[in-house]
């Protein structure tokens, strides 16, 4: 129960980090846009991590490098595409309509009626979330955000099995060396990171810390002692603690409806929790 604990709340502390990095991401933008901020997140989580964790790579197996290598894609693929996204729409929307991805993984893998109800009540959440009616609204940014989902499942997977078959640390580093192994050339052909300055390296290494290095060290702990299902679920509060970053960050206010909405995925989160607890009970009694 105590190991369950620990890894509900590495994941919700991952989810603050992510948020309040995203909101001094989307700082940047202005200077070294959407790709030029998302490799220098990367680029300096991967430096960061491999000097603290210094990992072995010549004992890793083929499997391992494989994992890591798929791991290290996840990563990637969805950071510079949700990046783009919340360089067109809001962080809360961006990220409500991103969380499809992880919603659809947790009812695919589910097995209970339970399971999709709650995933359902999510659902309905995201929709609510969406205004549909507004032409105002970047269809392109809406895109971008759901592709960046369908990665995020990607990550999601490929953490729970990268870490059920070596160390956490070593994972993490190693994935997010291949991650900028796959961003640079993109960063390179933009050309925004040529106009980094010494203040905003700065605000890219809080990024970089906040956003990739801590996070994802704390989503493997979490990973290794929760079932991808009930991750992914208890990670539908992402959209809560985006709308509150962008509240206070950046001034992005949501409807009363986008509350709402907001307000149906966290109940669906902490029911799944809740009874993904009960049921682990009374197995044990």
């Amino acid at each position: 129960m105590k190991k369950s604990n620990k890894a509900v709340s590495a994941a919700l502390l991952s989810m603050v980090c992510v948020q309040g990095g995203a909101s001094i991401a989307k700082q940047l933008f202005p200077t070294i846009g959407a790709v030029g901020t998302s490799v220098l997140r990367i680029g300096l989580s991967a430096l960061l991590l491999t000097i603290i964790n210094r990992p072995k790579f010549s004992t890793f197996t083929k499997q391992q490098w494989l994992y890591c290598g798929l791991y290290g894609i996840g990563i990637a693929a969805m950071n510079l595409i949700f990046y783009l996204a919340i360089q067109r729409i809001p962080l809360g929307l961006a990220v409500t309509v991103e969380f499809i991805g992880p919603l659809f993984l947790a009812l695919s893998l589910s097995r209970k009626w339970i399971d999709i109800l709650w995933g359902l009540l999510a659902c309905a959440g995201i929709l609510l979330i969406v205004p549909w009616q507004s032409n105002n609204v970047d269809l392109l940014g809406l895109l971008l955000a759901f592709l960046a989902g369908v990665f995020w499942a990607v990550y999601i997977v490929m953490g729970g099995k990268v870490a059920g078959i070596m160390q956490g640390k070593d994972a993490v580093t190693t994935g997010m060396l291949f991650a900028i192994l796959i961003i640079l050339p993109f960063a390179l052909w933009d050309g925004g990171v040529f106009k980094l300055t010494p203040i905003l390296f700065l605000k890219g290494l809080g990024v970089a810390i906040l956003s990739s290095a801590l996070p994802f060290s704390l989503d493997l702990v979490a990973l290794k002692k929760l079932p991808a299902k009930t991750f992914s679920i208890l990670t539908s509060l992402q959209p809560a603690f985006a709308a509150f970053s962008g509240l206070l960050f950046l001034s992005e206010k949501l409807t009363l409806l986008q509350w709402i909405s907001v307000a149906c995925v966290i109940s669906a989160s902490m029911g799944a929790t809740i009874f993904s607890e009960s049921k682990k009970k009374q197995t044990e009694i």
